[in-house]
């Protein structure tokens, strides 16, 4: 049997269906609710999956994901809250829509446009990323430490606006992750005499604590605000099927743009919309209503930001970098159920690959139909008192967290990341880097010992490998262009004056 039909027979279980399911509707519920988002929704449910088989615990995760990137539309049309950042673009026309009577339409709209995105990008992912893991079958050890510096960039484009807060947030990762017996020597590394500790900082309870109890705390320390006024006529319209002519080539760039930028690490769905919704301005059909209720600007909006969703996992798959943060907790996922996504994922799991796929397409398709048929019962969770919504989260994240091991300090663990990350959220740090780095620390900490155990200590010998050298060259130029374009932009501003 070829790898693609045992992908197939893979999704064709009821434990998948099952996944599939509750996971798209889960993440359509949590992108409905302000706040809570793509990381949060699968930070609650990831230590739940520790004890899934493989396939059904990814189809659980991706079906969150593509759910909730969806679901911010629902809430920034109906109440003018983007249940997501990635939705604020859509709230700039969804909601003026909704306020003349047609919410329906704009749901419309808006799932729709998010249907198309999410299909093109799976079809990105499937061309992009075998032929991206194929050419990284020429690493070795060396070329995988280059390409881990590389991945550090990541926490550079995640800090913008922060960046020293950013790398410092990252440096506090990379150090977490060396806490617990050391994988070459097997010595104890900063376990403080503490048996617990020799187990190390655990992923999942950290990632949890960092981002859902984090956010509680957060929410517990602000004030309470007043609930924007719900629309009604909420429902899902579909647009005439004439109505789309016009627009098929701004939906196509718009695709286009958020495959792109998904692609990069760092930039994340936000970015897309935005940039998508810009270009619609300059160019679309009717740009200048947009603003006022225009479906161009949903159009642009959605399928820019669903878009992203399988074309970021082309990294992730195909070489194991962690773009942002929702990826870097897919990448967890990955690592908690025994796989390294790279390379050899394409070649000694690649049905399991065929799945992820197949898994996207289904996840894609479902949830337009959970879209058109659930967004008055969605609607309806936007009433839910926060504390009530609060009080769960809290319990969904502790049960998680210590349901993974069973072990009492992933409770503390989780704690202590939840006061950190409130603490770190308060003082401007961004969480992302942090993250980022506790995923990438053990491979760039293996793949340094281990290359120089192939060049003998010679590190010098690393740049003579012209794979790992244009890595090198490339990270360097994209540390230093940021400060040439600053000179350049002080050169111009000088000239000027």
């Amino acid at each position: 049997m070829d790898a693609f039909s045992l992908g197939l027979e893979h999704i064709l279980t009821v434990s998948v269906l099952l996944s599939i399911c509750v996971g798209t509707v889960l993440g359509v519920a949590v992108g409905v609710l302000p706040g809570l988002g793509s990381v949060i929704g699968i930070t609650m449910v990831l230590p739940f999956t520790f004890s899934m088989d493989q396939i059904p615990a990814l189809a659980l995760m991706l079906g969150i994901y593509c759910g909730s990137v969806y679901g911010g539309s629902i809430s920034a049309i109906v109440i003018n809250t983007p249940g997501t950042p990635q939705a604020a673009a859509t709230a700039l026309d969804g909601y003026p829509m909704a306020q003349r009577g047609d919410a329906d339409l704009a749901i419309g709209w808006a799932t729709t446009a998010s249907l198309i995105g999410g299909l093109f990008s799976v079809v990105v992912l499937i061309i992009a990323a075998p032929q991206l893991a194929a050419f990284s079958l020429n690493f070795t050890a060396i070329e995988y430490f280059a390409l881990g510096i590389f991945a550090l960039i990541c926490i550079a484009n995640v800090s913008r606006g922060a960046m020293a807060k950013g790398l410092l947030a990252g440096a506090i990762g990379l150090f977490l992750a060396t806490i617990g017996v050391d994988h070459v020597t097997g010595d104890m590394r900063f376990t403080f005499g503490s048996f617990e500790m020799t187990a190390g900082i655990s992923l999942i309870p950290a990632i949890v604590g960092l981002f859902a109890l984090s956010e509680v705390f957060i929410r517990a320390s602000e004030s309470t605000k007043a609930k924007a006024v719900i629309a009604h006529n909420v429902g899902f319209r579909l647009p005439p099927f004439g109505d789309w002519g016009p627009r098929l080539w701004l939906l196509f760039k718009s695709c286009t743009i958020g495959s792109f930028v998904g692609t990069l690490p760092g930039t994340g769905a936000a970015t897309s919309a935005f940039i998508a919704y810009s270009e619609a301005k300059r160019s679309a059909p009717n740009r200048d209503k947009l603003g006022t209720g225009e479906p161009d600007g949903i159009v642009a909006a959605e399928s820019a930001n669903n878009a992203v969703t399988g074309s970021a996992m082309v990294p992730t798959l195909a070489l194991g970098i962690p773009g942002d943060p929702v990826t870097a907790v897919m990448l967890g996922t990955f690592i908690v159920h025994g796989l390294t996504p790279g390379p050899r994922l394409f070649t000694e799991n690649l049905d399991l690959v065929y799945a992820v796929f197949l898994i996207l397409i289904a996840v894609n398709l479902l949830m337009f139909v959970v879209g058109a048929l659930g967004a008055q019962l969605f609607t309806r969770a936007l009433r839910m008192p926060e504390p009530l919504l609060m009080t769960m989260v809290v319990v969904i994240a502790i049960v998680g967290a210590y349901g993974v091991r069973g072990n009492p300090l992933d409770l503390a663990t989780a704690f202590i990341a939840g006061v950190g990350g409130f603490i770190l959220r308060k003082a401007g740090f961004p969480l992302a880097p942090l993250v980022i780095g506790m995923v990438l620390s053990q491979m760039i900490e293996n793949s340094l010992r281990q290359g120089l155990l192939l060049t003998r200590g010679s590190f010098m010998a690393f740049f003579e490998r012209p794979i790992a050298l244009t890595l090198f060259i490339v990270t360097a130029l994209m540390l230093i262009w940021p400060v040439i374009r600053w000179l350049r932009a002080r050169r111009t501003s000088a000239g000027a004056s």
